[in-house]
């Protein structure tokens, strides 16, 4: 049985880690007056009968410090990867040249600030969501153990606590993670 509690933490915690480096990622594309590419990576495009990242229908670059551009491969999907920049809530203006989408990175404002750290927010939330649908998939699995009398009830407890403590201990660090990613977007 303890191997069975075990095998399921590991589950859970190579899950979890995926939910915080998804946020990671995020907020690596948070960045606070610079051009990055990684600004551009939650960008989905509305391409090929679906949503795809911008960077299955373009290349990102940054050809200087304020501005980053999008070589677009499809011409007929310039106007797709503007609307989706532009609806990313990045608060980025892109203006389209040809196939080269051109993305000027805003001076940092007090209001721009504060959009930032509600994307973080956002992302973070979203993350938050991600660890409890982890954590529920755990729950079922014990569950299941339960109904099929392979652990007793108290054994199912116990597992769920530990599933519980898991999850909390991610929930902290993603709240560590925000406030981080807060003082770094609100320092001038």
């Amino acid at each position: 049985m303890e191997a069975d509690l075990n095998e399921l933490k590991e589950d859970l915690t190579r899950r979890m880690d995926g939910a915080l480096e998804a946020l990671r990622r995020d907020f690596g594309g948070l960045r606070s007056g610079r051009a990055s590419p990684a600004l551009l990576e939650p960008v989905r495009v509305e391409a090929y009968g679906g949503e795809v990242p911008l960077s299955q229908v373009g290349t990102v670059a940054v050809p200087e410090a304020r501005m980053l551009t999008v070589q677009v491969w499809d011409r007929t999907l310039v106007k797709a990867v503007e609307k989706a920049i532009l609806n990313a809530g990045l608060g980025l203006n892109p203006a389209a040249d040809g196939q080269l989408v051109r993305v000027p990175i805003p001076q940092l404002t007090a209001e721009r600030r504060q959009e930032l750290a509600k994307a973080a927010g956002r992302y973070a939330e979203n993350a938050k969501i991600a660890l409890r649908g982890v954590r529920r998939d755990g729950m079922d699995q014990i569950k299941k153990h339960e109904k099929k009398s392979e652990i007793s009830e108290d054994d199912g407890k116990d597992w769920a606590e530990e599933v519980q403590k898991l999850t909390d201990s991610y929930v902290k660090r993603i709240d560590e993670s925000l406030a981080e990613k807060d003082r770094e977007i609100r320092q001038v």
